[in-house]
């Protein structure tokens, strides 16, 4: 992905929006509109920077003056511009769409009234702080009458149906659903995998530093503030703090690192059921799949067997007593946005004011406009695409993804260090990858969520039933290809190995990102790149191990691969030299697809330019010649400022390098950037020649 955010988890967590003060003001008008914002900005530069000392600086050093974090950011960019203008014009949407129905209405039908209904649903904070925590008292409740082991696997059951989506790792003792099968693409089996903790990543949990044992000590008193919330005694629920942060440590030892994660060959374990209760007998897998109504399936996969082993020791060396104070407090943890304020507010404290640095909480209708986008993401799509993303914009855009992978293409045939036998697999799958633009063909179909004005908490699990039950029910049947993993409204874009197809939905081609009153210089250096970028992903050190059908499948030579690890070494070694903040330096292993993805993407961004334009006389605009424009729009897709606090989570858990090495990284790397603005041999943004890193 091109932007910071990665995961669902950081969705919630790391919402981008703008400064309390402003948009506490910035009220909807009758019919919202998207501001606009060049793609490039001359207002966003500092030309007393050197672009050979410090291109990023060059370009962005007026925007990050101009631009300080909002109080309720925890970093902010041009990405996050981009998503805040998008929240207030689908706050406007969703503002309209939740006036009651009245005779002489016409604008509600089903679709608009059903995201009305859940926003305004949401914005009445007085009925949900009059529910309080009534809204997840039968979970608790069902927690509370569990006696034993047998009794233990319908509740995980109910609670992971419920929960499963609220959270990236929380995820009730491990994670669960389907996925494609990782040795015929076409097909969806079932899926095991890790998770269960509270905080971000299993290294918060096991490293020694010093900071990680502050932020472990902030996790314990933020555990037992919830289970002081949920009516325990302080006493009580000091003690049960500590049985929750020793479940989760051993659970955390025993699951795969962010880097292990990366290599799919780690992650194919496939067995049956009867193998699986083998693995682990002390959890009744088969009433399990009952409870959740599993489809009858022949074989799954477990993504970490060795975590599931833990996890069987420890349902037979932890009491039931524990396990339910863990199921206490996962359900409460977990729900805690959708609660009353005070629940709110614990949550802010912990997971975005501590983790991640963010000064205030955000107003509710941001939060409420996020939740809708989350839940029912292609319902509000529908509304957002008819209003912002034209035919022309899809088709403009699908030009310029043909143009770039017949960049790549020419840029595979010309390699000299690829035998031809991998050239010709190379060739295949881009010529296999499906190019989706802007939002799918068929809108998925949200008929059967029941949404309730004054039930807040209740719409939200019910929408997430929904999609653990659509997930489940995926398995057995051939794979959807026109299926979407992010809403039409977001401002970002993806890259799915495993269906080989690039993903670009119609929030992420608005300007600034995508400007068409520009010319072509700015918006390849920015869009194209990212176009770029995403289709790289398919021949990154991760995507280069599926094939053109989206199958875990060797199709390099051993000698080629060989090469392109030793290529790829070099990226992974520029990267870790870089210092993140303070005294952490970035991990070349966890970033090196986006790394080697930003790199080859600009290559080609810039070749697809120069041929669109190769029979035109470009001529320099505002003093920049055509191929300056290029770079600094480039850099001005990325430009933002951070809280050293949210670097550090980030460090740990985001497999994209900082904004300022994304651009500095990727132009040592390209001579054509040096030749635009004659940067002389010795300058810090010039490599020599033979330490320039070339994989694509």
């Amino acid at each position: 992905m091109r932007k910071h955010a990665v995961c669902l988890w950081l969705l919630l967590v790391v919402a981008l929006s703008l400064a309390n003060s402003q948009t506490q003001s910035a009220k909807p008008s009758s019919e919202p509109a998207l501001p606009y914002s060049p793609s490039l900005d001359l207002s966003s530069m500092d030309k007393s920077v050197d672009p050979c000392v410090d291109l990023y600086t060059y370009s962005c050093g007026g925007w990050q003056k101009k631009n300080p974090i909002p109080p309720d950011q925890t970093s902010w960019s041009v990405y996050g511009k981009l998503y805040q203008d998008n929240l207030i014009f689908l706050r406007g949407m969703l503002e309209q769409a939740a006036q009651p129905d009245q005779p002489n209405n016409d604008k509600r039908n089903a679709v608009t009234q059903k995201i009305g209904d859940f926003y305004a649903a949401c914005m009445d904070e007085g009925a949900v702080e009059k529910r309080g925590i009534s809204a997840i008292q039968p979970e608790l409740d069902a927690i509370a009458h569990v006696k034993s082991a047998k009794d233990l696997t319908p509740v995980v059951a109910r609670l992971q149906l419920t929960y499963a989506r609220y959270s990236y790792s929380s995820s009730m003792l491990f994670s669960a659903g389907s996925t494609q099968d990782p040795d015929d693409s076409e097909h969806v089996i079932a899926d095991v995998d890790q998770g269960g903790l509270g905080m971000p990543d299993r290294d918060y949990y096991i490293k020694d530093d010093a900071k990680s044992k502050e932020t472990r000590e902030h996790y314990l008193q933020h555990v037992q503030k919830v289970f002081e919330l949920i009516g325990d005694s302080p006493a009580a629920a000091k003690q049960n703090a500590e049985t929750i942060m020793r479940l989760e440590t051993a659970m955390a030892k025993a699951s795969l690192t962010r880097v292990e994660r990366r290599d799919p060959h780690k992650l194919v374990h496939k067995m049956k059921v009867a193998d699986l209760t083998q693995l682990a007998p002390n959890f009744d897998w088969t009433a399990y799949y009952r409870e959740m109504q599993y489809p009858e399936f022949p074989i799954l996969n477990v993504d970490a067997p060795e975590f599931i082993k833990e996890l069987n020791m420890l349902l037979s060396s932890e009491s039931i007593d524990n396990w339910k104070t863990y199921l206490r407090f996962h359900v409460a943890d977990i729900s805690s946005p959708y609660l009353s304020p005070k629940f709110v507010e614990e949550n802010f404290e912990f997971y975005r004011k501590y983790l991640h640095g963010a000064k205030e909480m955000q107003p509710r209708w941001k939060r409420c406009v996020q939740y809708v986008d989350y839940d029912l993401g292609e319902a509000l799509g529908q509304v957002y695409v008819a209003r912002v993303f034209s035919p022309e914009l899809k088709q403009s855009t699908l030009d310029m993804v043909r143009g770039i992978e017949d960049a790549m293409g020419q840029r595979i045939r010309a390699l000299d260090w690829m035998s031809p036998e991998t050239k010709q697999q190379a060739l295949v799958k881009l010529a296999g990858i499906r190019n989706k633009i802007g939002y799918p063909d068929k809108w998925r179909d949200y008929s059967s969520v029941t949404i309730v004005r004054d039930d807040f908490a209740g719409n939200v699990e019910r929408a997430h039933q929904f999609e653990a039950r659509r997930d489940i029910n995926k398995i057995g049947k051939p794979v959807d290809h026109g299926e979407w993993d992010i809403s039409a409204p977001t401002v970002d874009a993806y890259f799915n190995p495993q269906m080989n197809d690039i993903n670009f939905p119609a929030g992420v081609l608005q300007p600034p990102l995508y400007d068409p009153k520009m010319d072509d210089a700015p918006n390849y250096g920015n869009t194209g790149g990212t176009i770029g970028h995403e289709l790289t992903h398919g021949f990154d050190d991760e995507g280069s191990q599926f094939d053109a059908k989206g199958n875990l499948k060797d199709w390099w030579t051993k000698e080629d691969r060989e090469k392109f690890d030793a290529r790829t070494k070099c990226v992974d070694d520029q990267y870790s030299g870089y210092v993140s903040v303070e005294d952490v330096h970035i991990n070349g292993k966890l970033t090196l697809g986006e790394n080697v993805a930003d790199l080859g993407g600009e290559i080609l961004a810039y070749m697809a330019w120069k041929d669109a334009n190769k029979d035109k006389h470009l001529q320099p605009v505002d003093g920049l010649t055509p191929e300056q424009r290029f770079f600094i729009g480039f850099a001005q897709w990325d430009c933002a400022n951070e809280r050293p606090e949210d670097m550090r989570v980030r460090a740990m858990t985001d497999p994209h390098s900082p904004a300022r090495y994304r651009i500095n990284g990727v132009a040592v790397n390209m001579p054509d950037f040096a030749e635009a603005f004659s940067c002389k041999p010795g300058q810090p943004m010039v490599k020599p020649s033979a330490n320039v890193c070339r994989v694509w």
